[in-house]
């Protein structure tokens, strides 16, 4: 069976993963049947503010607006079985710990929580307060994954987007999705 996945963009910084994401999904056809994007207001305005473009609009995958509960995923009969917050901020996180569905993307993660499907958080602030820390605790109890928006560098990245690929990458390997990438000490893709 094929994944069906929810790609939630927020306000947070970091524009550039939910780029590099969305474009690494639509190579993954063989892998997905279906693929629902939802954006916050601001996570407009920050993709606007850092890429210089609205290229969000360019991706071919069904979106729906911020209060859109009526979008499949909005219930868990809809048996989509990933969520990616990419990135998200810590007020959308902060919603999630609470369960506090006031938006499609906090209700949408509220309904992959409860049908103990995959649930991943790219966040991205720094540094954190104990307040983000008991809130990352709650969502990793409840089943999430917590993946900070942390690059590496040992596949020497030389540009922005291969660096947000390091992350990008190892969160499609959480999700369970086959991707190729760098991995360390194998030979096939520039291992040691």
């Amino acid at each position: 069976m094929k994944n069906k996945v929810i790609v939630a963009v927020t306000g947070a910084s970091g524009s550039i993963y939910a780029k590099v994401l969305l474009a690494k999904l639509q190579g993954l056809k063989n892998q997905i049947d279906e693929v629902g994007v939802v954006m916050s207001d601001n996570a407009r305005y920050v993709w606007e503010y850092e890429l210089g473009n609205k290229e969000y609009a360019d991706f071919k995958f069904k979106s729906y607006a911020k209060n859109d509960f009526n979008a499949p995923f909005a219930s868990g009969s809809a048996r989509f079985n990933i969520m990616i917050v990419c990135p998200c901020s810590m007020g959308t996180m902060a919603r999630i710990a609470s369960g506090i569905s006031n938006d499609l993307i906090t209700r949408a993660a509220d309904v992959i929580l409860k049908e103990r499907r995959k649930l991943i958080l790219v966040t991205r602030d720094t540094p954190l307060s104990l307040i983000h820390l008991n809130n990352m605790k709650s969502i990793t109890e409840a089943g999430g994954i917590i993946c900070p928006a942390s690059p590496s560098f040992y596949s020497r990245p030389e540009s922005f987007e291969q660096l947000a690929a390091t992350v990008i990458d190892r969160v499609l390997d959480l999700s369970g999705l086959d991707v190729e990438s760098f991995r360390w000490n194998e030979k096939e893709l520039g291992g040691n």
